[in-house]
């Protein structure tokens, strides 16, 4: 098609079924955990996990060429997260709406919700 994909506004979201959608059309993406450890051993969705507090330190384990889906429990410190990777010059990310508590209400029930 040659176009390149248009650029999401900073702060662009997606929710819970747009994401199984992208996942379902094996779109190539980057889904992106930034909860704490322990609490991606309750609950994840098959993402890299790098908690919003070493974000910052481990920017250079992202590829900003890539499309990246930003989640949390609820979507408050994927927001912070979106943010800092627009700043440090990513312009593809999506912060998902609800975090991985939405998926567990909306998606997927045998999630454990915490």
């Amino acid at each position: 098609r040659g176009n390149e994909d248009p650029v999401p506004p900073a702060g662009a979201e997606i929710d819970v079924h747009t994401l199984k959608q992208w996942q379902d059309e094996k779109r190539k993406f980057v889904l992106l955990d930034v909860r704490e450890p322990n609490e991606y051993e309750i609950a994840n969705l098959g993402g890299k996990l790098i908690p919003l507090g070493s974000l910052a330190a481990s920017i250079n384990q992202l590829d900003s060429a890539d499309e990246i889906v930003v989640h949390c429990k609820m979507g408050g410190r994927s927001a912070r997260a979106q943010a800092m990777l627009n700043k440090f010059g990513f312009k593809k990310v999506f912060n998902l709406e609800g975090g991985i508590d939405a998926w567990s209400a909306e998606i997927d029930p045998s999630l454990p919700r915490y």
